[in-house]
């Protein structure tokens, strides 16, 4: 297929290009490089050994979208496009609101012009809110979320089930994932967040190769095993097989709109993702523990049962897999990816 990679060069979608390409897909990227950069593009071409057509263009504007379906045959779309910080989303609602939806509501129409019936969806765990049970599952009602980021991510799943039950021969699946980490084993691609990361993994990554003093740990008295949240964090290679997976599944779902966690199943502490990164880099990282942060949930992690029994797809790297290929990452990369 001929697949339109919408924000594919962030973290996540030049992973998945490359794993595309990997799978003898066609590739064109779409990205206004509101939180990426243009040489990220030239390391999918690099890793992959293939030129990828790149669209440098706003989703939100619906003419540039379709001149995009007008100037080739595509047969899918994956969109990742869209502003993804949780606290800078509470500070500015409407921008966020305007971005996710808009570049949603230009595809869909391009879709629909050009006759193009493939659509994945990059969602997230926190459609689930703060009161599912743990491990999550696709199934629970009713979805919810505490950000404005995170409820873009549940108006749109709710805009892709009613496109799709509009629609004859509309496929979707949502793509609900948790702790994306780690990076392409070459080390030429990762995780280059601008300004101060959001993430643990990078901002730990950093504070190993020196651009960050020291890593603070928000809240050490939680009821886990060591007093520290923990998460379910999953290789972006795996994740970007679970992106193909689905892609390769759509033709033969037995309904319109299919939710599919994308997780490992096991939830990892701060302390023990730190500890791993220190194996990783051979020697201890400077860190505190200082007071919890407003709003953290003492544990998740996904069941991941429907993703394995549907699309044949399993996470299968480890922790240690996770922080070994970011420090090589970061250590090849210190100041992420060039500025041009």
């Amino acid at each position: 297929m001929r697949v339109l990679v919408s924000g594919g060069a962030g973290y996540i979608g030049s992973h998945t290009a490359v794993n595309l390409l990997a799978h003898g897909h066609d590739v064109v990227l779409a990205d206004d490089f509101a939180n990426s950069k243009p040489s990220a593009v030239d390391r999918i071409e690099q890793v992959s050994g293939q030129h990828v057509p790149l669209h440098a263009i706003d989703l939100c504007d619906a003419d540039k979208t379709d001149q995009v379906f007008a100037e080739q045959p595509i047969d899918a779309v994956i969109h990742f496009a869209g502003l993804k910080a949780v606290g800078e989303s509470v500070g500015k609602p409407l921008e966020y609101y305007r971005n996710n939806l808009d570049s949603t509501f230009s595809l869909l129409a391009a879709m629909r012009r050009h006759g193009v019936h493939r659509f994945v969806f990059s969602s997230s765990a926190t459609v689930y809110g703060d009161h599912a049970p743990v491990p999550y599952n696709e199934d629970y009602q009713p979805l919810s979320a505490a950000s404005p980021y995170g409820r873009t991510k549940v108006m749109i799943e709710q805009v892709l089930t009613d496109t799709a039950a509009a629609t004859p021969d509309l496929s979707v699946a949502l793509l609900r994932y948790f702790n994306p980490v780690g990076a392409h084993p070459s080390g030429r691609m990762g995780e280059d967040p601008s300004g101060i990361p959001n993430n643990l993994m990078p901002f730990i990554a950093q504070v190993a190769v020196g651009r960050r003093d020291k890593l603070s740990i928000f809240g050490g008295d939680y009821p886990t095993a060591d007093g520290t949240c923990e998460r379910d964090y999953i290789h972006v290679e795996d994740l970007a097989a679970g992106h193909v997976a689905a892609l390769e599944h759509l033709d033969s779902m037995s309904e319109p709109v299919r939710a599919f966690n994308l997780g490992t199943g096991t939830g990892t502490s701060v302390l023990q993702l730190l500890h791993a990164f220190e194996r990783a880099v051979g020697h201890e990282l400077a860190h505190e523990i200082v007071g919890r942060r407003p709003g953290d949930l003492p544990a998740y992690w996904a069941d991941p049962t429907r993703a394995h029994e549907e699309l044949g797809w399993s996470a299968h790297r480890s922790i240690d897999d996770m922080c070994a290929d970011t420090w090589r990452w970061q250590s090849e990369n210190p100041q992420g990816y060039p500025a041009s």
